[in-house]
């Protein structure tokens, strides 16, 4: 279990300003139900345009989104929209009294809404954070299952100093489904920070059948189920039959349409960290 503060559990139990403003001047939404999480931010500005006087939120997520959508409410009322902008994800975190790192996502979240709302009230470019909206993209789509651009993840590895992939789907869930753009994300770190390419996870050269399957046991429980676990999926092992190991989806991730990314995913998890011949196979059980 993850180790949440006390005003984390404070703002999920007793989340501030839920709801809509019927004659908001700014709305920004971010994320998807299909993805997991979802966000639906209301601004309304006092009569000279000048201040927010008030902002509401509805979201679709799991405690963290909540809380840190609470938080952000909170913290936009009273400031001029400039000063709403230079609000970042890490001051959303700091005032919950941190995140654990798995969940940081949630405070990008509340990042992105704010700044597609502004967007849109001033008529300007609106930033793409979904690709399921028609809006003016923010650069190349790099995680097509998350619609997440070139731009906003440098931004986010930028603005949180972020120097591995891991920590990248922590923030931003790029590479968290059929993991197919996690070479570009390395390259994108490598760009950000200047650094040489990133060497290959290292995995053992020579593997007895029990080693190997225990290692592949180690990576289901230590580095898939958890980011699972954060959209309120799970995985359960079946069965490993030579190279093959057969997975069946549990809770969220079952029977969601993008359950084949994630098995694809797994299985490249599988084939970095394992072995280069694991074939993850998919079953109803």
């Amino acid at each position: 279990m993850w180790d949440y503060t006390d005003k984390v559990k404070e703002h999920f139990l007793n989340p501030r300003n839920v709801g809509d403003i019927p004659d908001a001047d700014a709305i920004g939404e971010v994320g998807s139900l299909a993805c997991g999480d979802a966000l639906k931010l209301f601004i309304k500005l006092d009569d000279k345009k000048e201040k927010i006087v008030d902002a509401k939120f509805q979201t679709f997520g799991c405690g963290s989104a909540i809380a840190s959508s609470s938080a952000l409410t909170e913290m936009v009322k009273g400031k001029t929209l400039d000063e709403a902008l230079n609000v970042t994800n890490k001051e959303i975190a700091d005032f919950l009294g941190g995140l654990p790192e798995e969940k940081m996502h949630c405070s990008v979240m509340g990042q992105e809404a704010l700044e597609v709302a502004i967007a849109k009230y001033r008529g300007g470019p609106v930033p793409s954070h979904n690709h399921e909206h028609d809006m003016e993209q923010e650069g190349e789509i790099v995680c097509k299952c998350f619609g997440l651009t070139d731009g906003f993840l440098k931004k986010v590895i930028q603005q949180n100093n972020l120097h591995t992939v891991e920590q990248v789907t922590h923030f931003t869930k790029a590479g968290g489904a059929c993991g197919g753009c996690i070479p570009k994300i390395k390259e994108i770190i490598d760009e950000v920070f200047h650094e040489g390419k990133y060497a290959a996870p290292k995995k053992p050269e020579k593997l007895t059948n029990l080693r190997k399957m225990q290692l592949i046991q180690e990576v289901l429980e230590n580095e898939i189920r958890p980011q699972l676990w954060a959209d309120g999926g799970d995985l359960e092992l079946i069965d490993i039959k030579g190279n093959t190991v057969q997975i069946a989806f549990r809770k969220a991730c079952a029977g969601c349409s993008s359950s084949g990314f994630t098995a694809r995913f797994v299985e490249q998890k599988l084939k970095d960290l394992v072995a280069d011949d694991i074939v993850v196979e998919e079953v109803q059980g």
